[in-house]
């Protein structure tokens, strides 16, 4: 054999090799398409398209951590058994919170279809006090999940779990943490509401409403307890110099009413300023259900007495740092002041620092619940709060 045979021989062999090796080979399908998420800037930043669907979709929420000190009450420090020798210590009230929210938006034949959820789930320890206003063992642990809103809008419609427009369309009492140290309203509830654009800044919304219960000093029973709902109804004008509301709501339950109307101005483009009073009527606020004395608060009307005022603003010193003032004080002659500073680390991340005062105009009186459930008739106290927005 020469060298050339050789050669041709071992070419076959390859080519042969070669030949069986491709008849082996496995074919790889080509990739299918990819679907990607769609943008939708129909209804502002962060929202999508849901696959497949005209529905639009925005997830957010926020992670709140909050560090309370100062006298025992409803919005500051805490009270625990020390483990050593049972004695009664004063320590921080905390709480975590991890809250979802989720909006959808879809345009139909009858105008814009939407829906609003949000969840909270939360982790701290609570007051520390009895019923007595005795310490008691007061841990850290995993508090209920909450459903804080519920609800479908269509067109001006919006039917299911709601704050009341009695509380929410005429605003909240300011930019502090601790807004409700003199109470303007309870605002979880049920709902069939409708709001209307009247145009020329003119707007309104009328509401029946279940009310709810709460527990604690004021022992409000306000769920309705017949087929006749609660009414809110609401007016506001609103303007480039600020706006004015009013809102007024008839209680079913107790047959009693309540409302509130407030100012809002915008001073300058850094200062911006309310004032907010209340009226309402408390005849009827006995409760047999409860075997509860009068107490003269009710699902629209939590304040003490008749009347009750709030007012402050706040001054935006820069993009980052902003002071809030609220001061308060009721027909019970109960008053308060919460003052805070909010600085905005980066875009999402704010640390907010508050300072608060409240005055029990009728501290253990037992006919007044101890409303506060301060352990004084001055009490001090203040929170933390550290906050991330996505």
């Amino acid at each position: 054999m020469n060298i050339k045979s050789l050669l041709l021989g071992s070419a076959a062999a390859l080519i042969a090799v070669s030949g069986a090796r491709a008849a082996d080979a496995v074919t790889v399908a080509e990739p299918e398409p990819a679907e990607y998420v769609k943008i939708c800037d129909v209804y502002g930043a962060g929202y999508f398209y849901i696959p497949g669907t005209e529905t639009c979709l925005r997830i957010g929420g926020y992670i709140r951590y909050d560090a309370g000190f100062g006298d025992v009450g409803t919005f500051d420090g805490a009270n625990d058994i020390d483990r050593q020798d049972g004695g009664d210590n004063k320590t921080w009230r905390k709480n975590t919170r991890f809250n979802l929210k989720t909006w959808t938006g879809q345009e139909t034949e009858l105008g814009t279809l939407k829906t609003y959820t949000e969840t909270r789930f939360n982790f701290g320890n609570g007051a520390g006090v009895n019923g007595a206003g005795d310490a008691v063992d007061n841990p850290a642990v995993n508090k209920s999940v909450t459903l804080n809103f519920a609800w479908i809008q269509l067109g001006g419609l919006r039917v299911g779990k709601d704050e009341t427009p009695y509380d929410q369309f005429i605003g909240y009492a300011g930019n502090v943490v601790q807004d409700t140290i003199i109470p303007y309203g309870i605002k979880d509830t049920n709902v069939v509401s409708y709001y209307f654009d009247a145009g020329s800044g003119f707007s309104g919304v009328i509401s029946l409403e279940e009310g709810s219960d709460t527990t604690g000093a004021t022992a409000i029973h306000g769920t309705i307890d017949s087929y006749v709902p609660n009414v809110v109804g609401g007016l506001k004008y609103k303007g480039d110099w600020g706006a004015i509301t009013g809102v007024v709501a008839y209680d079913s339950s107790y047959e009693e009413v309540a409302g509130k109307v407030r100012l809002d101005v915008n001073v300058t483009k850094e200062l911006s300023l309310f004032v907010m009073g209340g009226y309402g009527t408390d005849d009827n606020f006995n409760d047999a259900s409860l075997a509860l004395p009068a107490h003269g608060r009710g699902f629209y009307k939590p304040w003490g007495g008749n009347w009750a005022v709030w007012g402050g603003g706040t001054y935006k010193f820069n993009e980052k740092t902003a002071f809030n003032l609220q001061v308060s004080a009721d027909d019970d002659k109960n008053a308060a002041v919460a003052a805070n500073v909010a600085y905005t680390i980066v875009p999402g991340f704010t640390i907010t620092t508050e300072v608060d005062y409240v005055h029990d105009g009728k501290f253990g009186d037992v006919d007044d619940f101890n409303w506060t459930r301060a352990d004084k008739k001055n009490s001090w106290g203040g929170i933390v709060r550290f906050q991330r927005n996505f």
